[in-house]
């Protein structure tokens, strides 16, 4: 989705320049600013595409989304790509730098669900076991609640997942018992 030639260069050149000037945790949080910009308004990378709204325009979008953090580096990112009309990439290159950084810091990202929402201490203790799993890493661990599940919890780390739900053992069962015949 976002590992395309020009996202990675443009995020590339920009990790390496915030490198250079110790910036580089200050220009990750913008870009996740900027993720949850695009997120929550779905529509803004289709304006940011479309040539019959002005540069000006663009920018101001571009620098909104960074949110009240950015600051002068990320500014001059944005004129970059606008200069050299990558503005549609944005999305692509926040993603980017973003992984880029993850692979460097050596965080990763989980997202715990659970059917219900879980007592605090619960949700430490499931926090605690996940940490344990993965002591080398710096974690991003987010919660959520899907109902669907009917209970038990799936646990996402980057790329791995670990379903522990009830939805999933009825799956697995219903699969056995179709092979089974």
């Amino acid at each position: 989705m976002y590992d395309g030639l020009i996202p990675q260069r443009y995020a590339m050149a920009l990790y390496k320049f915030a490198s250079d000037n110790h910036k580089t945790e200050e220009v990750y949080n913008v870009m996740r600013t900027v993720i949850a910009s695009f997120d929550a308004e779905p529509s803004l990378e289709k304006v940011l595409a479309n040539p019959f709204v002005g540069r000006d325009d663009k920018q101001k979008l571009l620098v909104a989304a960074g949110g009240p953090g950015a600051g002068p580096d990320y500014l001059r990112f944005v004129n970059l790509i606008l200069d050299h009309n990558r503005e549609m990439f944005a999305r692509q290159m926040a993603f980017a730098y973003r992984d880029i950084y993850r692979r460097d810091n050596k965080i990763s990202s989980v997202r715990i669900t659970t059917a219900a929402e879980l007592p605090a201490d619960e949700q430490k203790r499931i926090d605690g076991l996940v940490a344990k799993a993965y002591p080398d890493r710096v974690l991003e661990i987010q919660h959520g609640v899907d109902p669907s599940l009917i209970g038990g919890f799936v646990i996402d780390v980057d790329n791995n997942r670990l379903d522990a739900s009830i939805s999933n053992e009825i799956l697995q069962l219903r699969q056995n018992l179709i092979s089974s015949n």
